[in-house]
């Protein structure tokens, strides 16, 4: 197997994305932080079922829009919690803008692991 500078630039980024998802969601437990579910899959119901299946069954709303009950199996769950806390503005105008609090994040973060197809 050849290695190159690609694939070890990945994974120094996927290490890197791991390691600080790893350090938001230690600081928010060990500062008395609780996840809530339900707020989180309110959240999504909220601001997100209007392109995406939310839940563990169904189809998206809009056909390429991600389910998900899937996003684990496309990117790291912790990889969305820094997307997140930064503002998450995309080029297409069907997705709204975001930028949530570290709270709102933990509940939203929490909900998805909930769903998740292993």
């Amino acid at each position: 197997m050849k290695v190159t500078l690609k694939t070890i630039m990945l994974g120094l980024l996927v290490v890197g994305i791991l390691v600080a998802g790893a350090i938001y969601l230690t600081s928010f437990i060990l500062n008395g932080g609780s996840v809530d579910i339900e707020a989180g899959r309110q959240f999504a119901e909220s601001n997100c079922s209007r392109c995406h299946s939310i839940g563990p069954a169904g189809a998206s709303p809009l056909e390429a829009a991600p389910l998900f009950r899937t996003f684990a199996k496309r990117w790291p769950l912790e990889s969305l919690e820094e997307a997140l806390a930064e503002g998450i503005f995309t080029g297409h105008p069907e997705m709204p803008e975001f930028e949530l609090t570290s709270q709102q994040i933990a509940n939203f973060i929490g909900y998805l692991e909930t769903i998740q197809q292993r």
